[in-house]
């Protein structure tokens, strides 16, 4: 009896020609496995050697495994629901992996052949519905035990509960800061559930891989999806890679800092090998300067002075060695401005108009003084406007012809006949002219305004 039926996280099973009534229908009945199994790529390889493997890995609820000896030569293949041995009682579970990979598997995980259970059978009817039935009370029990413990005063989270497969033994999984005194706590569990009872401590991460969710990046956790071993890891692993040590971005849904921060630890590490340390100081004949920023893929180092950081200067790492062992023998460097023009650092400049308080209003004046401006053109471009610009142009013709009266170099050409030009007749529209341009530059008078007059006259002061 075998059933494949596909569980959350688990990609390697799924339900075929063999299912079972029961069976499948239930997605807790294989254990609600989030971990992915071992991809078994020798199955259709035939086996040379005579001695074939006895062992199989079995999975339990969550990601929950161990290994198991096939002492009774049971066909058995990935998906096959099977009874173990259990202390006390019997087990149920799911066969994960057979074959030769079920060997490297346990020298892996430095699992002892001697120490390795038996199989009973496979699964039954029966078993399979004293284990469903098990599974159907496993989240009442959880909430139940939350609130003992809570009654009890004790600091500690009861984070999942299993239910062995033949409901004789309920194993509590839980998370705490300090160690838990919890004699009495088990004796109100066994006093209300009516069973063994076994508690484990584990830890943030493995409480995260059990209960799953979906990180930062938008996909499942890596620790509830293939993630099998937990790495230690510190925030000298986000100073290597040039990251601000935020506690709310660094830190997953553990609480603890991302696993994945380790992922490209060591392509870091290799490329800053070539660079000089970080807390390097360099003498320039201005001043002292110190490191600010590395870029591992620019490969470049920026520097500035002690006294005056506002001013960012970037070098290839090959100078800044060139400098470093001048430095060595005892000899200043040129000054940082010298050696290499700054190049405007958008961090800084950010840093200045975040702390600048008047960054909004600066902004605002230089639309309003656009705005004025259009408005003014807008207005020289009206009736009044084109008016003004005429008169402008008359003078501008007409002036050149009065400066050639006045500003005669020859005194004796005022006996001379003048020329038609100056004649007597053609005087008066130039005078005519020279008015009309006195006259535009005299403010214009609304007609409103005189309108406004004629109907209401001044009032007569009585006093006068």
């Amino acid at each position: 009896m075998s059933c494949g039926c596909k569980t959350s996280g688990d990609s390697a099973h799924s339900c075929g020609p063999k299912k079972t009534a029961n069976g499948c229908e239930n997605v807790n009945t294989c254990g609600n496995s989030y971990k992915l199994s071992v991809f078994d790529w020798l199955s259709n390889i035939n086996n040379p050697a005579p001695n074939r493997c006895d062992f199989v890995e079995v999975r339990f609820k969550n990601d929950r495994k161990s290994f198991y000896k096939n002492v009774n030569n049971i066909p058995l293949h990935i998906g096959s629901v099977i009874t173990v041995e259990s202390s006390p009682g019997h087990d149920v579970g799911v066969v994960s992996l057979t074959g030769e990979l079920v060997k490297i598997q346990m020298k892996k995980k430095k699992f002892s052949e001697e120490s390795a259970l038996k199989i009973y059978r496979q699964a039954n009817q029966k078993d399979l519905e004293v284990w469903q039935e098990a599974r159907k009370k496993e989240d009442g029990v959880k909430l139940e035990a939350r609130k003992i413990a809570q009654r009890l005063g004790l600091e500690m989270k009861v984070t999942d509960v299993e239910y062995q497969g033949d409901s004789s033994k309920i194993t509590f999984y839980y998370t705490a800061d300090n160690r838990i005194d919890f004699r009495q706590l088990i004796k109100d569990y066994a006093g209300a559930f009516r069973t063994k009872i076994d508690m484990k401590q584990i830890g943030f991460r493995q409480e995260a891989a059990k209960v799953g969710g979906i990180g930062s990046c938008g996909r499942e956790l890596c620790c509830s999806t293939w993630l099998t071993d937990f790495r230690s890891v510190n925030t000298n692993v986000a100073r290597y890679q040039q990251l601000s040590i935020n506690p709310q971005k660094l830190a997953g849904q553990c609480g603890k800092l991302k696993c994945c921060l380790n992922y490209e630890l060591d392509s870091y590490l290799d490329a800053l090998s070539n660079f000089p340390s970080s807390s390097t100081t360099l003498e320039t004949e201005k001043g002292k300067a110190f490191c600010i920023k590395i870029d591992v893929f620019k490969k470049k180092m920026w520097f500035a002075y002690v006294d005056s950081s506002i001013a960012w200067y970037d070098f290839d790492i090959d100078l800044v060695k060139k400098l470093i062992s001048k430095n060595k023998r005892g000899e200043k460097t040129l000054p940082l401005e010298d050696l290499k023009q700054p190049e405007p650092s958008t961090h800084t400049i950010d840093l200045i108009q975040e702390n600048n308080v008047d960054r909004f209003e600066k902004k605002n004046r230089g639309n309003r003084n656009r705005n004025n401006q259009n408005k003014q053109n807008n207005n020289q471009q009206g009736p009044q406007g084109q008016g003004q610009g005429q008169g402008q142009k008359r003078n501008r013709q007409e002036r050149p012809e009065r400066s050639e009266k006045t500003e005669n170099p020859n005194p004796q050409s005022v006996n001379q006949p003048k020329p038609q030009k100056q004649h007597p007749q053609q005087k008066a529209p130039v005078e005519k002219a020279v008015n009309n341009s006195d006259a535009d530059k005299k403010p214009q008078s609304n007609p409103n305004k005189k309108k406004f007059k004629k109907k209401y006259p001044p009032k007569k002061d009585n006093n006068a």
